[in-house]
């Protein structure tokens, strides 16, 4: 008699420790890890941590891509070989909350500085389905000047390469770093 209860009681244990031992995701490690490749433009495992479509919202820009066209923007981005650097990252009620700072080749033409950034990013179990970004240093008139020099030498002087700035592909980012290229040699 003692035995069966024992071995029900351990069964008991058992079946309960099962279904309290769900897995419990942790999406700050997750957000590290895409941080840790978008660095090393390491898209095999970047796009197993999101879902379907992903919604980006940077100020009044709101977007929804699906998976694939969201890698296709971030070829683009490692064009410019980004440097991601976690200030702060913090994980509350489902949602993790980073600080970054990102520099790279268009960055520091464009910008002089790296942007820092927060970012909230909303997951759906274990997969990202939205990036919202908020420019903590963005500095405008920095910006616009020299995103206006290049716009303007490049009609002037190589007009081909028009376009480049809006052009999100990996071919884009290419005529991007030639422009810079051709307009820093001038």
């Amino acid at each position: 008699m003692n035995k069966t209860i024992v071995l029900l009681l351990l069964l008991t244990i058992g079946i309960i420790s099962c279904k309290n031992s769900e897995k419990v995701i942790n999406r700050a490690e997750i957000t590290k890890q895409y941080y840790k490749n978008l660095d090393n433009s390491d898209y095999s495992k970047i796009s197993e941590w999101f879902a379907d479509s992903i919604r980006t919202i940077e100020g009044e820009h709101k977007n929804t891509y699906s998976k694939k066209e969201y890698l296709e923007i971030l070829k683009w981005d490692a064009v410019f070989e980004p440097n991601y650097e976690i200030l702060q990252i913090e994980q509350k009620d489902g949602i993790v909350k980073a600080k970054i700072s990102k520099m790279d080749k268009r960055i520091f033409f464009l910008h002089e500085k790296p942007f820092v950034i927060h970012q909230i990013i909303k997951f759906q179990k274990d997969k990202i389905i939205s990036i919202e970004t908020d420019y903590l240093n963005f500095d405008y008139p920095t910006w616009e000047k020299n995103k206006n020099e290049i716009l303007s030498w490049i009609d002037k002087n190589n007009p081909e390469l028009n376009g480049f700035i809006n052009d999100l592909t990996e071919d884009g980012g290419i005529k991007f770093l030639k422009a810079m290229e051709l307009y820093k040699n001038n």
